[in-house]
């Protein structure tokens, strides 16, 4: 079906069917691997939202300007996860269509999340504070650890429904990144693939909670660091806040949006 494509990309059926499969081994891999995959998946975004804070701590850039590149350079988290490989929460959302065709139960899917999703908090505020203990949020006389800041404040005054919704925008580009990249043969193709959706989401200030697991804390330690910290302030009861709802937009973007939507399409009634 490829040729129909005019490329010699797997077609949106043949990806549909990749994903199934790969969801399978998912959510069958044992806990030791799935763990540890799951705190490199955590690191690796964290590593995509220090670059865009680098390129955010920079005044000199206007506000869609670094909107924009700060997104290009986060993408670098999503790139590493599905090239380096890695599990991610918010990709491993896509099991959902391994689960709607049948080939794994409810508790394969809940254990495959729940164990991934503490992973990757696991790798993304055990990166917060080596990149805290480093002293780069020091770059840019302090910049940097000004704007992670700010910017948590902000994502922790969200109202709930604002934050569910924009997990729910977020992890729609998310899972088509991730879908778009299993489409492709190269890493070239994977990248290309990769970059203009989370691009998109950061520049729309959308939210991802696995890069929220890593803003958090490292904005907690820049805070507590200070001689003379000021309100407001971010706290664990805030961390906790903008997750809960953003986890939960980015459950029902990535599986239902995205992964069921795509099943039903491709899926449904083919014949095994």
């Amino acid at each position: 079906m490829s040729e129909l494509y005019g490329s010699d990309a797997y077609a949106p059926r043949e990806v549909a069917q990749r994903i199934e499969t790969v969801g399978v081994a998912k959510a069958r891999l044992a806990t030791v691997p799935l763990l540890m995959l799951g705190v490199l998946a955590g690191a690796f975004i964290g590593l995509g939202s220090l670059a865009f804070l680098i390129v955010r701590a920079d005044a000199s850039l206007g506000w869609a300007a670094g909107q924009w590149l700060g997104g290009g350079v986060f993408a670098l988290g999503l790139l590493l996860v599905v090239v380096a490989g890695a599990e991610l929460f918010t990709g491993n959302n896509l099991l959902a269509m391994a689960w709607a065709d049948g080939q794994i139960g409810t508790r394969e899917v809940l254990r495959n999340w729940g164990w991934v999703c503490l992973a990757n908090f696991v790798g993304a505020a055990g990166l917060a504070v080596l990149i805290f203990l480093s002293g780069q949020t020091g770059l840019n006389g302090g910049a940097l650890g000004q704007v992670v800041v700010k910017l948590t404040l902000a994502k922790q005054a969200l109202p709930w429904h604002e934050a569910f919704f924009r997990g729910v925008l977020c992890n729609v580009l998310v899972c088509l990144a991730v879908w778009m990249a299993m489409a492709g043969r190269s890493v070239v193709d994977k990248a290309v693939a990769i970059v203009p959706p989370v691009a998109t989401f950061v520049a729309a200030g959308f939210e991802h909670s696995i890069a929220n697991m890593f803003f958090f804390p490292l904005a907690m330690l820049v805070q507590a660091a200070e001689a003379a910290p000021v309100a407001p302030s971010v706290t664990w009861g805030g961390m906790l806040g903008n997750l809960l709802p953003v986890i939960a937009g980015n459950l029902l973007g990535g599986s239902v949006l995205v992964g069921l939507t795509y099943h039903v399409i491709y899926r449904r009634g083919q014949p095994r």
